[in-house]
């Protein structure tokens, strides 16, 4: 494939869907174009705002949490496997209240204590705790709200 065709299928694909400037580069790099064009395709998509690194960090954060149910680690955690900058994440974290955060938790937290047959309460802590933190919230947070929503519910 030629640099215009790939530029072209390149802006094609982020017309549709928010991609990072990462993902765009391994597909510019399946499609066998030279390092100099791929960092000029991406360049020229970063210029044409196709790829906005900041843009993308924003929708996948607001993504995951809403309807993923995912804490800020593993939020964190996926976006720099995916190469964006942590300067990008942080700020794209800025739009999660802290509030909304700790009502998902412990929401999450509620469901979860339903599912637990186990009447023991350590057990429950624990399995708890491990749900949770395996959601990506951290840990004083998850034990600080596990302990409101046992003793509001038993």
């Amino acid at each position: 494939m030629d640099y215009r065709q790939a530029i072209n299928k390149a802006a094609a694909l982020c017309s549709r869907k928010e991609y990072c400037s990462s993902e765009i580069k391994k597909k510019l790099l399946n499609w066998e174009l030279s390092d100099e064009d791929v960092e000029k395709a991406i360049n020229s998509l970063i210029d044409e705002k196709f790829i906005d690194d900041q843009r993308y960090a924003a929708y996948y954060v607001r993504d995951k949490f809403r309807f993923n149910g995912w804490g800020r680690m593993k939020i964190r955690f996926q976006l720099r496997a995916k190469g964006v900058a942590s300067m990008q994440i942080e700020e794209a974290f800025e739009e999660i209240n802290e509030e909304d955060y700790q009502e998902k938790l412990a929401e999450l937290l509620h469901s979860k204590k339903r599912q637990i047959k186990n009447k023991d309460e350590w057990q429950t802590k624990a399995a708890l705790a491990r749900f949770a933190q395996s959601r990506g919230f951290e840990a004083d947070l998850v034990f600080k709200t596990i302990d409101q929503v046992l003793h509001n519910i038993t």
